[in-house]
């Protein structure tokens, strides 16, 4: 983990530092808060007070380096993981990141207006697949939780990219769906079908900057958070970790989205 300098730089709240506690001010809301704490963890990279390479601390010590609570950290790490600044590895920990060369990503023009409907998708799966995945980690059984293992084992044996991904990653968020014991969440995911998934429908390994096999494993180490919440029945942690996983996406193509139109200008591809 990271050594964190005593030190403070001026108007950088430091995680581990008692005077980034917000406990003096008024009570704000989550979205507030978490703001603040990726503008913190945020600054403090761009200052390299954390390298690349560095360990964050864990989310209970952020949680008492800020006062704010879990949800508030994992909304900000989630944001940190679509910004690139950050990656969370399964198991071991959240390091921070080399920064991104070039001038940013974008989207091919002939990609846009597609990019708007999968971003839309995303905006619904959000709200949808939150609840059902504390749902599922309520109500799954042992069958459905070892159908969600055969889905995951699928995925992971073909990180190349060279077979079909998008299947077994549909049939994974499908089963997941079927495991809340309430038909209409997996009516609506069957209605949507395989385009739910964004790599269904442009290319999302290049939006995210990296190579189709970096871009599955990241993929399937998510899937592995959501998979091991719903496991251990733990409901918020489930709710949590999909959530991180979709806004991810959403994230990266928004930012990706907003850089090809800044490129494009006024006289780029008509806006829906």
């Amino acid at each position: 983990m990271a050594n964190l300098s005593t030190a403070p730089t001026p108007d950088i709240p430091e995680v581990g530092s008692r005077a980034a506690t917000p406990a003096a001010h008024p009570p704000r809301r989550s979205r507030s808060l978490a703001h603040e704490l990726v503008d913190g963890i945020g600054a403090q990279i761009q200052a390299q007070v954390l390298r690349p390479g560095d360990k964050l601390p864990t989310e209970s010590e952020i949680m008492r380096s800020y006062g704010v609570s879990r949800t508030v950290v994992r909304e900000a790490l989630s944001r940190l993981q679509a910004g690139g600044l950050v990656e969370t590895r399964h198991g071991i920990g959240t390091f921070v990141l080399e920064p991104q060369s070039g001038t940013g990503f974008r989207i091919d023009p002939a990609e846009i207006a597609t990019a708007v409907d999968v971003m839309a998708v995303l905006e619904l799966r959000i709200s949808l697949e939150t609840e059902s995945a504390g749902l599922a980690a309520v109500r799954r059984t042992e069958s459905q939780l070892a159908a969600l293992r055969s889905a995951l084992d699928a995925l992971e044996s073909d990180t190349s990219g060279a077979g079909d991904t998008v299947s077994p990653d549909f049939r994974f968020h499908l089963v997941i769906a079927n495991a809340t014991g309430n038909r209409y969440f997996a009516d609506i995911m069957s209605h949507l079908g395989a385009t739910l998934i964004p790599r269904a429908r442009i290319n999302s390994s290049r939006v995210a900057m990296e190579d189709l096999p970096a871009y599955l494993r990241r993929v399937n180490r998510e899937h592995e958070e959501i998979y091991e919440a719903i496991a251990r029945r733990d409901p918020e942690s489930a709710r949590a970790a999909m959530r991180i996983h979709l806004t991810n996406s959403r994230e990266r193509l928004r930012r990706a989205h907003e850089a090809s139109q800044l490129a494009a200008g006024p006289a780029g591809p008509a806006q829906r």
